[in-house]
């Protein structure tokens, strides 16, 4: 495996310094900008005071920036996970640690993740370790159809993991949205578009309406979806819901929103690209698992991207998968070209869909996802080609600001690699 092995003094010396964003230069790397476009051998990236100064061939260090000599290894922003549920669990099935959900609360819209968020999590410091440096993270739709305000938030080793409170709505539509309203889909859409005036007049007044449906706080929460000040992100699945959620937009045009999940995205590809509506979808979702799904393909992806819709690769908040596996299901897009019959996606754009897309989608265009002049100083430097599921990062900036990667799992493996199995108790033994 490579490693980053010449280093500068300075470098050495910034290493070991308290956690501030450090002014670096990696040069002799092939470098990926986040952008779509194809790696580029022999780069250099500066970043200074925690902010990207430069990234590509040509590049000039300016005097007195530590220089690591990156020969052989790649560098890349950071990954960008969406819809997460980072920091909002320690074990899963122990319900004091969870606050995925809230079955019980009278609230719906108006629950908001942030104060919840645990930077010290397992799931934070695991995915740090995988390359990712900002995610976006999702409440779970439990005692309504919405679930609730969530957040954008970077993996940085501190307790300020919170850098966007309150960024988007979410509302689960299609079959799930179906069981939480009562049973169809015709109660989920009469719902919404309830709630959506409702929030419409507590946005024009300032005042609630007692015998409404919502809350005052959930009133509140929602009128800032129907001003188009906070994005709505939508889960459903069916080509056909789809559509009906597109149409939404004739009643209520500010909305700002986000399909998540679009399974069946291809189908209607034409149409959510004319919509100018960004989605968030799975790279490997191919299995018909329920009848909104009918339509699975791994080549969803690709098909969307080729009629010209805005999609990102995410989707972590219920499937047992990991954020960190992005470079590996990303990797998957670029391998189905391959495949006859099969639509996938370029290097540049399978990279791009990690990167800069979801940063895009979550307000972050230029600032995150990318190595360009200005976006944040999120480097990842890597031992190969970071699609290939041999890869791994070696090391990892947020803010220019260098990042641990040791993590429960490492110590586990550091603990137990050499462990003398005639030390174990019988029943450990094979």
């Amino acid at each position: 495996m490579k490693r980053l092995l010449t280093l500068s003094a300075a470098v050495l010396a910034f290493a070991s310094a308290p956690l501030a964003a450090q002014d670096i230069a990696i040069t002799g790397a092939t470098v990926a900008t986040g952008d779509g476009s194809d790696p580029i051998e022999n780069a250099t990236v500066v970043v200074r005071s925690g902010r990207v100064v430069a990234a590509g061939q040509g590049v000039s260090v300016p005097a007195g920036v530590p220089v690591l000599d990156g020969s052989g290894t790649w560098v890349t922003p950071g990954l960008f996970a969406s819809i997460t549920n980072l920091g909002l669990v320690d074990v899963g099935a122990v319900a004091s640690s969870n606050d995925i959900r809230a079955g019980d609360s009278p609230y719906d819209a108006a629950l908001d993740v942030a104060p919840a968020i645990n930077p010290s999590a397992q799931d934070f410091g695991y995915s740090r370790a995988g390359g990712v440096t900002r995610a976006t993270v999702v409440p779970d739709a439990s005692s309504g159809i919405f679930a609730g305000q969530g957040a954008v938030v970077d993996l940085g080793a501190d307790y300020d993991a919170v850098t966007h409170r309150r960024a988007f709505q979410i509302v689960e539509m299609g079959e799930r949205g179906a069981s939480l309203a009562g049973g169809s889909r015709t109660s989920v859409h009469a719902m919404v578009r309830n709630a959506l005036s409702e929030a419409e007049y507590y946005a024009r007044t300032g005042d609630w309406d007692e015998d409404g449906m919502l809350s005052r706080l959930d009133a509140q929460a929602l009128s800032h979806v129907v001003t188009g000040e906070q994005k709505l992100y939508v889960t459903v699945h069916r080509a056909a819901d789809i559509l009906s959620v597109l149409a939404l937009r004739e009643e209520f045009p500010r909305l700002d929103m986000v399909l998540t999940g679009a399974t069946e995205g291809w189908m209607v590809a034409d149409r959510i690209a004319a919509s100018g509506v960004p989605v968030i979808t799975s790279a490997l979702t191919d299995l018909p698992e329920s009848f909104e799904r009918l339509g699975a393909t791994q080549s969803n992806v690709g098909r969307m991207v080729d009629a010209g819709v805005t999609v990102a690769i995410g989707g972590y908040e219920s499937s047992g998968d990991h954020p960190r596996n992005l470079p590996q299901q990303s990797g998957n897009l670029v391998a189905l070209n391959r495949v006859p019959g099969a639509t996938g996606l370029t290097w540049g754009e399978a990279f791009a869909a990690i990167t800069s897309v979801p940063a895009r989608i979550a307000g972050l265009e230029g600032r995150a996802g990318v190595l360009a002049s200005g976006a944040y100083g999120d480097l990842v430097v890597w031992d190969g080609d970071p699609l290939e599921v041999s890869s791994a990062p070696l090391r990892v900036f947020i803010d220019g600001v260098e990042q641990p990667l040791d993590n429960h799992q490492t110590r586990l493996r550091e603990r137990y690699r050499t462990l003398d199995e005639s030390e174990l108790p019988p029943a450990y033994r094979r």
